[in-house]
């Protein structure tokens, strides 16, 4: 029986966030758990005239590649992937595990290595992004494993995943269109500042913004969706921070970390566990240990940390942080085989100062 909470997820994927048209080559990247959104994203796709593609994943295969693989064959990059990087119109991720641990035990420099020579592959993705020549979308399906991790049952978790996404809403893409309004003022304001001073709990972190540009996620790329992020100046950060949430990369933990920067490289990355896999993650290339993204996150509908990323960062009174690739499109000049979002609580005893002015005072924006 087809749930209808799925057919309008899907109806606002397509027509909003990716924004479909006739004749687009379209990839679904889904797994045996997704399959249910992927057959609505694909008859969407159908009834909107474009060439929809299914790629569909075995989550089992990369315990094995990693474990089995030769060192030629962790520095392979597929001229496949390569060839659809460079080819297709849009694509859209739905993310649907069966096993969030299953990599927990894998050697971190296996991983790291794997990462680094997939760099140019993702270096292309960003650069069609960013000129506006590739659409993409990042999406949840609910899972138990997903539902286990976030602490809740699976009825819960897909009340959660439906919530966040608004999509019982009379009209939800004008609900997101609200949104992107809303972000969109903060955004005026934050272009003519030229620095952020971040004051939080075992955080005092200095960044530069000149010369960059603020985006608004407002659903396009993201979906649930809710912040504003840009891309500092790469020499910039100077102080430290410590990191409210475990941050997890590639289905490992790392929790209590605490990074120290110096001239915008961070100089000293300590953690209470997981110190060896984050250190050998900044270890990869030099730009790994320079930060990508700097954002807010403004969806108040999502308070509670459930070990997914693409909503532990929408978290309403938090930053996120992204050590590694930066994105064009803010000016970022930052390139990395990886993108690692760590997210700081600010709700509590915590201020923001841009060019010395309080703006931002426990979770909330005052300007």
């Amino acid at each position: 029986m087809r749930d209808e909470r799925l057919a309008k997820l899907a109806n606002i994927l397509t027509n909003y966030s990716l924004q479909l048209k006739k004749n687009d080559i379209f990839v679904i990247y889904g797994s045996e758990e997704s399959i249910p959104l992927v057959k609505e994203v694909y008859r969407q796709a159908i009834l909107l005239g474009a060439h929809p593609h299914v790629r569909l994943y075995i989550e089992e295969l990369d315990e094995i590649f990693y474990k089995h693989a030769s060192e030629n064959q962790l520095k392979f990059l597929s001229p496949l992937s390569k060839f659809e990087v460079k080819n297709i119109d849009a694509r859209l991720s739905i993310l649907a595990p069966k096993n969030t641990k299953r990599l927990t035990n894998i050697d971190p420099k296996k991983q790291a290595l794997h990462r680094k020579f997939q760099q140019e592959i993702h270096r292309i993705f960003l650069e069609r992004a960013a000129k506006k020549e590739l659409r993409w979308s990042l999406t949840q399906y609910p899972t138990n494993a997903a539902a286990q991790d976030a602490e809740m049952s699976i009825e819960e978790y897909e009340d959660f995943v439906f919530k966040a996404a608004h999509v019982d809403e009379k009209d939800p893409i004008k609900y997101w269109k609200k949104v992107s309004k809303q972000q969109e003022e903060l955004i005026r304001i934050l272009q003519t500042k030229k620095t952020l001073h971040v004051f939080a709990e075992d955080t005092d972190l200095k960044l530069r913004f000149d010369g960059r540009k603020w985006i608004n996620a407002d659903g396009h790329e993201n979906f649930p969706d809710g912040e504003i992020f840009t891309g500092p100046v790469e020499n910039s950060a100077n102080g430290y921070i410590r990191y409210s949430y475990p941050a997890i990369y590639g289905g490992r933990e790392v929790e209590d970390v605490r990074l120290e920067f110096k001239n915008g490289k961070v100089v000293k990355a300590k953690a209470v566990k997981g110190e060896k896999f984050l250190n050998a993650m900044l270890d990869i290339d030099l730009g790994a240990r320079r930060i990508g993204e700097f954002a807010f996150g403004n969806n108040y509908g999502i308070q509670k940390f459930t070990r997914n990323i693409l909503f532990d960062e929408k978290i309403g009174g938090t930053i996120h942080i992204a050590v590694g690739s930066g994105y064009p499109e803010t000016g970022s000049k930052n390139k990395s085989g990886i993108h690692w979002d760590m997210i700081c609580d600010l709700r509590k005893n915590s201020e923001i100062h841009a060019d010395g002015e309080v703006i931002y005072k426990n979770g909330k924006f005052i300007i």
